[in-house]
């Protein structure tokens, strides 16, 4: 997994939301053990504790679960992956329309805008490229 972080929100959020994107994403598929925290925190380049308080939450929220002697795993729960899924969609469409609203398109714009991109990339895919 690729880890990125910028300085506009603390790393433990970061990483809770980038655990949640692979986790919807299928990158760490429901069900499968998850790396160990000194594991997964070496790979992200952060203090263990940081990716520990990360993991802990996403236990709260249900998409990671504990095995005392086992580690940590992704829920086997679809619907709650499909629920972060969507949840984690609206938030990146509210941010998206948000800024384009701040540069001034209307909603008919941007939908326009949309269906532009979306055939330009069915007609990229379409070339094999």
């Amino acid at each position: 997994m690729r880890w990125e972080f910028s300085n506009d929100a603390p790393i433990y959020t970061q990483l809770i939301q980038q655990i949640k994107v692979g986790i919807v994403a299928g990158v760490f598929p429901p069900g499968e053990r998850l790396p160990s925290v000194r594991d997964l925190a070496t790979e992200a380049g952060v203090n263990p504790n940081t990716m520990q308080r990360a993991l802990a939450e996403l236990e709260r929220d249900g998409l990671v679960y504990s095995q005392r002697t086992a580690g940590r795993f992704v829920t086997e729960d679809k619907e709650m992956i499909r629920r972060a899924k969507r949840s984690l969609a609206e938030r990146h469409i509210k941010t998206f329309l948000e800024a384009m609203l701040r540069l001034g398109f209307q909603r008919e714009e941007i939908i326009a805008l949309l269906r532009q991109e979306l055939e330009e990339e069915k007609e990229y895919a379409g070339t094999g490229m």
